[in-house]
This record gives structure tokens, C-alpha cells and sequence, in this order.
């Protein structure tokens, strides 16, 4: 498990100092429709014949790697920088657990 605060001080480009800067996990947006590869695929599916294109079934890794999203807190820039593989990321700090009591 990798736990990350919300906010990292950390260097901006644009700034050129150290400045707090909030953290957001990077998320991939939304397929567009008229993207040229969908629309050669989607072209290539048309009619009979079946499935043109191989279906990738063989996936190897069970995690992913995260990428982090960095917004400064003074001009707002956004710059995304990559951790290593995790199975579990939690965005926030660890919640203190209680030790054995005496």
C-alpha cells in the first residue's frame, strides 16, 4: 500500500521555487470518436466478416503504474510525474492506529 498526502511541496518549472502544490491521482480522460485510429477501426468493422483486428487477451501484469497529477497553489500549473507500481494507492495521509494497550 502507498500512501501519498494531498498536498507536496515540490518545485515549480514555471515559479522557479518551491511551492506547495496539490496532489490528484491522474485518470485517463475519454476515448474521442473521431480519433484517427477509431475511425479506421471502426471502418475496417463495418459490414460481414467478423472481428478484423486481434483482441489482446493475454495481460501479464496485475498493477499498474500511478501517475500523479501536481497543480501549484500560487499560478495553477499542472505537471504529471509517475511512482512506482503499486496494487493499492491511497491518496490522503495514514490514519494513526492504536497500539496494545498496558
Amino acid at each position: 500500500m502507498v500512501y501519498t498526502p494531498k498536498t507536496k511541496r515540490t518545485y515549480c518549472q514555471k515559479c522557479k521555487i518551491h511551492k506547495p502544490h496539490k496532489v490528484t491521482q491522474y485518470r485517463k480522460g475519454k476515448d474521442s470518436l473521431t480519433a484517427q485510429g477509431k475511425r479506421r477501426y471502426d471502418a475496417k468493422q463495418r459490414g460481414f466478416g467478423g472481428q478484423t483486428k486481434p483482441i489482446f487477451r493475454k495481460k501479464a501484469k496485475t498493477t499498474k503504474k500511478i501517475t500523479l497529477k501536481l497543480e501549484c497553489s500560487k499560478c495553477k500549473t499542472r505537471r504529471c510525474t509517475p511512482i512506482k507500481r503499486c496494487k493499492t494507492f491511497i491518496l490522503g495521509k495514514k490514519e494513526k492506529t492504536s497500539g496494545p494497550l498496558f
